[in-house]
């Protein structure tokens, strides 16, 4: 049952929460238009205190598509942040005219203390470098969708594993489920927080390996999971010169993989995959753009209760 609940991080979620969870998302995939009035009458406040392009406009689409409407703004610029409010009183205010909050924050921790005062169910759309579940929920049903389970799967994680809060939520949650296996592939700058592998191996370290390289290890992969390697996170120049174009996904190093390998991204893309592999069937992060839409109709849906009188 998930009338009621917030969803600040993947941990909010049990594995009987996701498969309901990605049940719905499945069936308005199949049959959009029967979700179409789901929502009607129905507000979502999208309270994002930084900018947000495929977040914002997903949430908004969701609830549109299923029959209701939005407010809120897209900077904090915008709101009475600007005027000195407190993020607790801009809560317990939106929660007055919405019935279901969105927010984005800069701050870690920001959804945490939100959900202390909020009055109606509210859904972390990304804290910081914490956690940004609601991508998670887009990356599981891409995985459903395209490898029909979510168990025993090789799983390469690529690029910054250190400040990435979609490599973190997916890892966490994916963990969850027996069988999976891990390739974090990173340079040793941006390898993969300490508190995380210890927090979720608990030392097995059958589970999960290191590596630098892409090409070592992708015909391994069921998944690969992109993200940027960012030039800002080096101190010195010369190593991110000499480590960029490992972390470059082209169709050479495509042709290593499995038939059945999938990429995934949560985007912004920048250079870090290159357009050669959009035309490649196994390139799938776009699809992800639209599965997010669909998982957030389910999420919004199931947080609100309204499948129930359905």
């Amino acid at each position: 049952m998930l009338k009621g609940r917030n969803l600040i991080s993947p941990d909010d979620l049990s594995v009987s929460d996701i498969y309901e969870l990605m049940e719905l998302a499945q069936d308005i995939v199949k049959s959009p238009n029967k979700y179409s009035h789901f929502c009607d009458g129905k507000l979502l406040g999208t309270l994002f205190f930084e900018p947000s392009t495929r977040t914002r406009l997903s949430f908004e689409a969701a609830m549109l598509r299923l029959g209701g409407e939005v407010i809120g703004f897209s900077e904090a610029l915008s709101s009475s942040t600007a005027k000195g409010e407190s993020l607790t009183d801009t809560i317990r205010t939106v929660g007055c005219y919405a019935d279901i909050i969105a927010m984005r924050h800069p701050n870690e921790g920001a959804a945490t203390l939100a959900k202390e005062k909020t009055l109606v169910p509210l859904i972390n759309a990304g804290d910081g470098g914490h956690f940004h579940p609601t991508q998670t929920l887009t990356d599981l049903l891409t995985i459903i969708e395209t490898k029909k389970t979510f168990e025993n799967l090789t799983i390469g994680f690529c690029g910054d594993l250190k400040f990435g809060r979609t490599v973190h939520s997916l890892l966490k949650t994916m963990n969850k489920f027996s069988g999976n296996k891990f390739i974090l592939i990173s340079p040793e700058e941006l390898k993969i927080p300490r508190y995380v592998k210890e927090t979720e191996f608990k030392g097995d370290s059958s589970k999960y390996r290191e590596v630098e390289r892409l090409e070592s290890v992708i015909g391994d992969l069921d998944i690969l999971y992109m993200t940027r390697v960012q030039k800002e996170r080096f101190f010195n120049e010369a190593d991110y010169i000499r480590l960029r174009d490992s972390y470059i996904l082209t169709e050479k190093k495509m042709k290593l993989a499995k038939d059945d390998m999938i990429v995934l991204h949560p985007l912004p893309r920048v250079n870090e995959i290159s357009v050669e592999v959009d035309n490649d069937k196994r390139a799938k992060y776009f699809d992800q753009v639209k599965y997010g839409m669909y998982a957030r109709m389910a999420l919004i849906s199931k947080l609100l209760g309204v499948e129930e009188n359905a």
